[in-house]
């Protein structure tokens, strides 16, 4: 542990970096450059990112991410990856390999900085029995049940545990005695003495180990005693040497608890700095609700691409770039407010709009044979990959008497202001003809529609012909011969109108579960989606963004799940808003 302490302690960056013009100013960035004129810390900045591995991280940590790393390198600093494992019956080993991967995929580096809070279970040990040396803390034999009742509430003040004032010679035996095991889970626990009538309930003589036999992830059977997080989290900041412990809103009660604890033993306080957590519309962020999804099987995993975690949000096509623009738009603040998901995805297609190919896809096929267009002709048709970057070239699509255009792109009895197919209608084929619908093909019994006979003119190839004949409507469409079978998965919110995450524990949490949130269709794309690899991205012409699933894609299977649609709400909101500013 020493030569880890003084890795970190020796670490001193630079000084104040340049200043960066697109970095809008905040609360904290402001504290921090204030510390680094004053030469608080010595001129370092030292942040950290503190998950428990008991689930994976969502959204709402993602702003957490780049915020710590982000400011650490701002600053010229560091920001060290801990894990707070504190509670073996929580943890898994799934969930400490899916933060690292989630923390890398955002574009962030920890270094040899990977730490856990029970790297320094011994310390804390040793720094609890100088507690009760100083008569800082004792042995409680109230239950759970009994301690709750004991606290007291707001507005009544707690009462003193018949136990709190045993020796410190017996606290000590006793200490160590539930230490080595000689007591059942929850037979006694150990308590900071501090004042039973704070206003504070967190000050009311909190718990600070409890009775737990059972195997640790990484200190198997050693330990049967483990730190509560509220002794074990400032503390294990402490011993890092972080400068800045940015925490959310929810612990600002807590920072006084944190501070009496390092007060008491005389270490190295860093200065804890709260901001409001993220909220997004129509998105439940809270773990515990999450791992309920997961149980209950209302998703295929903490990965679905319904899921508001990471690794979800990285299965259904998110970018990197994408997520830590959105965390920036949204800043840091000190009151709670919810952010409209519109922005996610605003911030989502203007990135996808430039790196995303742009294909074709039918995504409810229906049958057209252009009758007129030779039999076995094959014609290879250039189209431009991204009008955004030319850079990214063209591709050859193959053209033939047979090929699909989308149900929806078709109306036997149009509405008025239908510029799609309809009998007797035009509409230009996007990169190629000009067909016109002559008849149309209907099951005689069901009355269905098969299929569509339909002609064209070989005189308004695109390309060829820029001042020929002008139509209203333009399709996509794939080759029949050529076109390749995909399963289209159609992701829509999986809450309707989730309860806040405030709201404790709701017996109805899932009745506001969405059932239209997945629909999947048997497809068909264009020939060069074959060999596209999984986590691939693409924008399906006048569909929207998809991404190749990377957990039921196989060499036989194809499977695309849809990023988002290309209809951008925040985009008309923020074009309403700059009209109402005018």
């Amino acid at each position: 542990m020493k030569d880890k302490n003084d890795k970190i302690i020796n670490n001193k960056p630079a000084g104040l970096p340049e200043k960066k013009v697109n970095m809008p100013p905040n609360f904290i960035r402001t504290i921090i450059t204030a510390d680094m004129e004053t030469n608080k810390y010595g001129g370092r900045v030292n942040t950290r990112f503190p998950p428990e591995p008991n689930g994976y991280l969502h959204i709402g940590h993602a702003k957490s991410i780049c915020l710590n790393f982000g400011l650490a390198q701002e600053f010229g600093g560091r920001c060290n990856l801990r894990f707070d494992d504190t509670n073996p019956l929580k943890e898994e080993e799934e969930y400490i390999q899916s933060i690292q991967e989630d923390v890398r995929w955002l574009g962030f580096d920890w270094e040899d900085r990977l730490y856990f809070a029970s790297d320094y279970f011994v310390q804390l040990y040793e720094w609890a029995v100088q507690l009760i040396k100083t008569g800082k803390a004792y042995v409680d034999d109230l239950t759970a049940d009994e301690i709750r009742e004991y606290r007291g509430t707001l507005t009544k003040p707690g009462k003193e545990s018949p136990y709190r004032n045993r020796s410190i010679a017996e606290n000590l035996a006793l200490f160590e005695q539930m230490k080595n095991g000689k007591f059942k889970n929850g037979e006694k626990v150990l308590r900071a003495k501090i004042d039973m009538n704070s206003g504070n309930l967190n000050m009311r003589d909190p718990v600070m180990y409890r009775i737990l036999h059972a195997s640790h992830h990484r200190t198997g059977d050693k330990w049967c005693i483990y730190p509560m997080y509220d002794w074990a989290h400032g503390q294990s900041d402490s011993i890092e040497k972080i400068t800045h412990s940015i925490c959310t809103l929810e612990f600002e009660d807590h920072r006084p608890l944190y501070d009496w604890f390092i007060q008491n033993l005389g270490i190295h306080a860093p200065q804890q700095i709260e901001f409001a957590r993220l909220e997004l519309t129509r998105t439940v962020l809270s773990k515990r609700k999450l791992l309920k999804l997961v149980q209950e099987g209302m998703v295929d995993g903490w990965d679905d691409p319904r899921m508001p975690t990471i690794s979800g949000l990285r299965r259904r096509g998110y970018t990197p770039e994408s997520i830590r623009d959105f965390c920036e738009r949204i800043g840091v603040a000190k009151s709670n407010s919810v952010v409209d998901l519109a922005l996610l995805e605003h911030c989502l297609r203007e990135d996808l709009n430039k790196r995303a190919p742009r294909v074709m896809a039918v995504l409810r096929p229906l049958k057209v044979i252009i009758e007129n267009y030779p039999l076995n002709q094959i014609e290879e048709l250039e189209a431009v990959n991204n009008p955004e970057d030319p850079g990214m070239g063209t591709r050859k699509l193959p053209f033939s008497r047979e090929i699909y255009i989308d149900q929806d792109d078709f109306r036997e009895n149009p509405p008025k202001k239908f510029f799609r197919l309809a009998p007797g209608q035009e509409v230009r084929l996007k990169h190629a003809y000009i067909i016109r619908c002559e008849k149309v093909i209907k099951d005689e019994k069901t009355g269905e529609i098969l299929e569509l006979r339909c002609s064209y003119d070989p005189a308004t190839r695109s390309g060829d012909d820029p001042g020929g004949k002008k139509v209203k409507g333009t399709l996509h469409w794939v080759s029949l011969q050529q076109a390749v079978p995909a399963e289209i998965r159609l992701y829509d919110h999986l809450l309707d109108n989730p309860v806040s995450d405030d709201a404790g524990e709701e017996p109805d949490f899932l009745a506001p579960i969405n059932p239209h949130s997945l629909e999947i269709l048997q497809s068909f794309v264009e020939p060069s989606l074959k060999t596209a690899a999984a986590g691939s991205r693409f924008q399906f012409l006048r569909q929207g963004y998809f991404c190749v699933d990377s957990k039921f894609t196989s060499p036989n299977k194809l499977v695309f799940n849809r990023t988002v649609s290309l209809r951008d709400s925040w985009a008309k909101i923020e074009k309403s808003q700059g009209s109402e500013e005018k």
